[in-house]
């Protein structure tokens, strides 16, 4: 519905200024939720890394033993 009226398109503008205001901070806070989250995998994946350079070193010949059924 087209309001014609100055004043009435006015709130209408104003009103979908403050629900794309609310969609813009919530996303926002999305935004930074997966950052620290994938902060975090960062810094677990390099902990993995690490140990597993690790186990790999600790390996005197680098083969693994035969399991124990041979």
């Amino acid at each position: 519905m087209a309001a014609t009226d100055p004043a009435a398109r006015i709130a209408e503008l104003e009103t979908r200024i403050a629900e794309q205001d609310r969609v813009i901070a919530d996303l926002n806070d999305m935004v930074v939720a997966q950052w620290r989250k994938m902060d975090v995998l960062e810094r677990r994946l390099g902990e993995l890394r690490e140990e597993f350079d690790a186990a790999a070193m600790a390996r005197s010949d680098g083969r693994e033993p035969p399991p124990p059924h041979y």
